[in-house]
């Protein structure tokens, strides 16, 4: 790649999935990559990545490895500074960090609705009004959050994550015309079902799923062990989406909206270009096979 056109990127959430092959297929691709975790320890899987790929880590490397927790600010202060100090500039931040908690509402503690919003939201705004100064200054830069099709296509048992992603989707809307006059560009990417970490090693369910008393626990070990089955069976590769970051990185016009995954896509047409009580049916037919409707 031109140096000229080489682009300093902060990517939260590599350690696996989605965030690890976009940092690894952004440093491919010649651009300078600060790739952020919680816990430095877990980069194992990164650093093997990046090896393969022919990649180095630190030094002159095109990757560098950042300590950032999105839960806790102060980390996020430091990581963006750490980029401005090293290089002067960030053209783009990606608040990809996220996780997952599936379980019915009623199983759900306020606490473990808190936390989901915490990391998935309050994480990735608390780094933008981080960045966004910078980038308006510079009237350059562009802020990519990777929410889901959920965030758009709520399905029962993910209301904490859902309504997580729909709050990510709304605040990115409002910033795209606020900061589009400064030449500061807003881009949301909604995946589909694709086989990460999320679905295995990094899963979370509410603790009262598993209570006994609850009207919901049948329904809820088959309805969610039956979307993960899917994802981990069915999952598409996640590397589509990384790469889908890698073209909205080096676009000079992205739209705001990228919608990844043939699942997604069709869950997305059908919401939106079918009267509502079409897909209310579609999903009420499938809770009952759970056990719940009538």
């Amino acid at each position: 790649m031109d140096p000229t056109r080489c682009q300093v990127i902060l990517i939260t959430g590599t350690s696996s999935g989605f965030g690890l092959l976009t940092a690894v297929s952004l440093a491919r691709r010649g651009h300078r990559v600060f790739a952020s975790m919680r816990n430095l320890d877990k980069a194992a899987k990164l650093k093997a990545a990046a090896e393969k790929a022919g990649l180095t880590i630190g030094g002159q490397g095109p990757i560098t490895l950042v300590p950032l927790d999105v839960t806790r600010p102060e980390t996020g202060r430091a990581a963006v500074q750490t980029v401005l100090r090293s290089v002067g500039r960030l053209d783009a931040l990606v608040n990809n960090a996220g996780i997952g908690t599936g379980g019915f509402f009623e199983d759900m503690t306020e606490q473990e609705l808190r936390d989901t919003f915490e990391t998935n939201f309050f994480g990735a705004v608390a780094l933008m009004r981080e960045v966004i100064p910078h980038m308006r200054e510079r009237k350059s830069g562009k802020i990519i959050n990777v929410t889901s099709i959920s965030g758009r296509v709520p399905l029962p048992g993910m209301s904490a994550y859902s309504s997580s992603k729909f709050a990510l989707e709304a605040v990115s809307e409002v910033l795209r015309y606020e900061l589009g006059p400064f030449g500061v560009r807003i881009v949301v990417v909604e995946p589909g079902t694709f086989g990460t970490e999320i679905f295995s090693e990094n899963r979370r369910t509410a603790k009262g799923s598993s209570n006994p008393a609850s009207p919901y626990r049948t329904a809820n070990e088959r309805l969610i062990e039956k979307i993960y089955e899917r994802a981990l069976k069915n999952g598409r590769d996640p590397q589509d989406v990384a790469d889908r970051i890698v073209r909205v990185v080096e676009s000079n016009r992205p739209r705001l909206r990228y919608t990844v995954g043939p699942d997604a896509k069709a869950e997305a047409l059908l919401r939106w270009s079918l009267p509502h009580a079409v897909p209310d049916t579609a999903v009420r037919l499938f809770l009952r096979r759970f056990g719940l409707g009538r």
